[in-house]
């Protein structure tokens, strides 16, 4: 068996710039729309960790356990993010954000259930319920930019939470 060498992948921000500042600004909008909905941003880091691990993106992951951390997340919380479910970590805001993220991400599992669905609106105002579904698909839409162009993890550096 031989390996082959990685074929080389697109740059997309240098191919289509339009294309991934729209991405950016829709990146932006969603979360402004969360900052308005007064939902926390260590909150986003933890749907975005999520998604990344059922998608297996590793650039995402490395980029948001990072930013996680910088935002004073802890060690034991992200390493036992991928068991959420079993834990006592998380708190049942988080917990329903989770269950949502998680239903977004796998919607081809059997869509987003009404259950799931309720659970989250029982935590989360209507507003808030809008800025996690947005969290949920952007962070879904970036994972697959990254394994589509095999973005490699490691480089990220975060911005410190006060700078």
């Amino acid at each position: 068996m031989t390996i082959s060498e990685p074929i080389s992948r697109v740059a997309l921000k240098k191919t289509t710039p339009d294309v991934s500042a729209s991405m950016g600004a829709l990146h932006a909008a969603a979360v402004s729309a969360a900052r308005d909905a007064k939902v926390e941003p260590e909150l986003l880091e933890l749907i975005r960790i999520r998604a990344s691990q059922l998608n297996g993106c590793a650039f995402c992951l490395d980029m948001h356990t990072k930013d996680a951390r910088a935002q004073g997340e802890t060690e034991q919380r992200i390493y036992a993010l991928n068991a959420w479910r079993e834990t006592p970590f998380f708190t049942e805001r988080e917990r329903a954000a989770l269950a949502l993220t998680e239903a977004v991400t796998l919607v081809h599992d059997g869509q987003v259930p009404d259950a799931v669905y309720a659970e989250a609106a029982g935590v989360f105002d209507e507003a808030q319920v809008a800025a996690l579904i947005w969290a949920a698909t952007v962070i879904n839409a970036y994972n697959r930019i990254a394994i589509a162009t095999r973005m490699a993890p490691g480089a990220y550096q975060p911005t410190p939470k006060n700078g």
